[in-house]
């Protein structure tokens, strides 16, 4: 791990000159140690050398695309991924999280959304800025509902018994979906927990908010074996969001 900044490493993996010189000031501002590469495989060898905290990963790379970055990154490493791209297509938002990214953030993208993302899956991933020392209470873990157990202490979600293995934004959403007993919960409410900071002051959840929430519930469906024309746990509330109802 390299020691030189109290907040670790963070890697950029971009070919874009501009756009990564923006993405390593973004982050040097934010107290991180900032390594860049340019193709995929170098920002794969710098993961594996570095140990960062947080990877900023482009999709469209001159070697191996995005995708095959996030896939190789999640056979060793844990670090927070962030995936940047100029695609707006649903398909590729869900081939991006369903390869193991945290986040999927569309180009263009002001610095302070981008940080404002990485922060809040920092503090969601247990590893907080020090500029907000504020810690949470201590969770209590959440009793299981139809078989489906979700413990908020240790993070972990088991069906049947079964370890089933979700992204951290996954989880988040899920908890969140679970812990309301039966209510609805918005997408744009969903949005707000997951960036508080982007809509804190007055902002607005944006249409590619509203289907980045729409890929991670798809996801957690699948990986729950649940169907959304027939769902036993997550059932979409037309216009509204989702309810959670166990049986």
């Amino acid at each position: 791990m390299d020691e030189t900044s109290g907040r670790g490493v963070a890697v950029v993996v971009e070919d874009d000159d501009d756009i990564r010189a923006l993405i390593e000031v973004t982050l040097r501002q934010a107290g991180f140690t900032v390594h860049p590469a340019t193709t995929g495989a170098q920002g794969v060898a710098l993961v594996r050398a570095h140990e960062p905290v947080v990877t900023t990963v482009d999709v469209s790379l001159p070697d191996i695309d995005g995708f095959e970055v996030v896939r190789r990154l999640r056979t060793f490493s844990d670090t927070v991924v962030v995936m940047l791209t100029g695609r707006v297509d649903e398909p590729d938002t869900l081939m991006g999280l369903e390869s193991g990214a945290d986040e999927y953030v569309t180009k263009p993208f002001r610095p302070r959304e981008l940080r404002a993302r990485v922060e809040a899956l920092l503090r969601r991933s247990g590893r907080p800025a020090p500029a907000a020392p504020e810690q949470p209470a201590e969770p209590e873990p959440v009793t299981a509902v139809g078989g489906l157990e979700v413990d908020t202490a240790r993070r972990t979600v088991r069906l049947g018994g079964e370890l089933v293995r979700l992204t951290r934004t996954e989880f988040d959403i899920l908890a969140a979906l679970h812990g309301a007993h039966g209510r609805t919960v918005a997408k744009g409410d969903l949005a707000a927990m997951l960036w508080p900071d982007q809509y804190r002051y007055g902002g607005w959840v944006t249409d590619a908010d509203h289907r980045t929430v729409e890929v991670h519930v798809a996801n957690v469906r699948r990986k729950l074996g649940d169907s959304s024309t027939s769902p036993r746990f997550i059932h979409t509330v037309r216009g509204l969001g989702y309810r959670f109802d166990g049986v």
